[in-house]
């Protein structure tokens, strides 16, 4: 029920059956959150919220509040991180995102189900179900790695393809890999530590150990897939931005027939000597158009890390930008 004036509005939202410590938040912090970042008086009377203020703005926090009510709706949790999103898209006049992401993938893997936290994570699972090639490019923990990974092991359980193979280069960022200890596997084995990390997540340690041993599961550095033709894979190729044009063109040309490739990576953190020569940065220009490969952007709103590491992010931008004016 809503009453309006020029000026000012009056909107009552009902959460009968809703509990409320769900929604408002251990010792109210979303509350307190929501009363932060938006200037309406909020009221929760019994199994109702009062919502008082200019109209605008109360309709603004009313979104904010069916979104949170939808997302309890779905099965999923409210967090700070979510919450703060969410007043973000509101504020900039969208649907919240419970609507705009919709429900989760219902196929669940052993140990996570395949959820998007964003809109833009949204756009990525949706285009990895739609194309054969995908290029995820965006900041780090906007989850470009652990949603690839994550549908590579969705597939190879539902036998869509037989085998995944997960690259990355190995870059030399200050250090010689001759100098590390051990034999080439020793060597390597940190740069691929992160695509690892995001498999663990996934599958239970000694369901990953037999489907390695049985190759069906291969981790391996972007310069071992020389000379090789992938049938039925899925292939995910990480940290792309340190690729040259030669290496991207040879891992693309991998690819064979019943296979799909995600390749994500971050064109603001190339650790290559000559930075404009990174494939990724330059199969952006060569590839664009063609169906069945989609590129998709994710920004530091897509960040589903630590607050601050949007923050960091955004200064960071604010910098680099600064830096190009003067």
């Amino acid at each position: 029920m809503s009453t309006n004036t020029e000026e000012k509005m009056t909107k009552t939202i009902s959460i009968d059956g809703l509990d409320p410590r769900l929604l408002f938040g251990q010792n109210d912090i979303f509350l307190r959150m929501i009363e932060k970042a938006f200037e309406p008086s909020i009221i929760a009377r019994g199994d109702k919220i009062i919502i008082e203020g200019r109209a605008e703005e109360v309709e603004q926090v009313a979104e904010l509040f069916k979104d949170l009510i939808a997302r309890l709706g779905q099965g999923a949790f409210i967090t700070e991180q979510y919450l703060n999103y969410a007043a973000e898209l509101v504020k900039e006049g969208n649907h919240g995102p419970a609507e705009l992401i919709g429900e989760p993938n219902g196929n669940a893997m052993p140990k996570r189900a395949i959820r998007p936290k964003t809109v833009g994570q949204k756009i990525y699972l949706d285009a990895i179900a739609e194309n054969d090639i995908v290029f995820s490019i965006g900041p780090a923990g906007t989850g470009k790695t652990y949603l690839a990974v994550g549908e590579a092991v969705l597939a190879l359980k539902n036998r869509r393809v037989s085998r995944l193979v997960l690259a990355r280069p190995a870059v030399e960022a200050g250090e010689s890999l001759g100098f590390l200890p051990g034999d080439i596997r020793a060597k390597v084995d940190p740069y691929l530590r992160p695509v690892y990390d995001a498999l663990h997540e996934m599958m239970a340690a000694e369901k990953i150990k037999k489907l390695t041993e049985l190759g069906i599961i291969e981790i391996l550095p972007l310069a071992f897939m020389r000379g090789r033709t992938l049938n039925n894979t899925f292939v995910i190729l990480d940290e792309a931005q340190n690729t040259t044009p030669a290496q991207m063109k040879m891992f693309l040309t991998r690819i064979g027939e019943g296979s799909r490739a995600i390749i994500t990576g971050d064109i603001t953190q190339i650790d290559l000597i000559d930075k404009t020569n990174s494939g990724l940065v330059v199969i952006q220009r060569i590839l664009s158009g063609i169906e069945g490969i989609k590129f998709v952007y994710l920004t530091d709103k897509d960040v589903v890390r630590h607050p601050l590491v949007q923050k960091i992010i955004r200064a960071y931008e604010r910098y680099e930008k600064n830096r190009r004016k003067e």
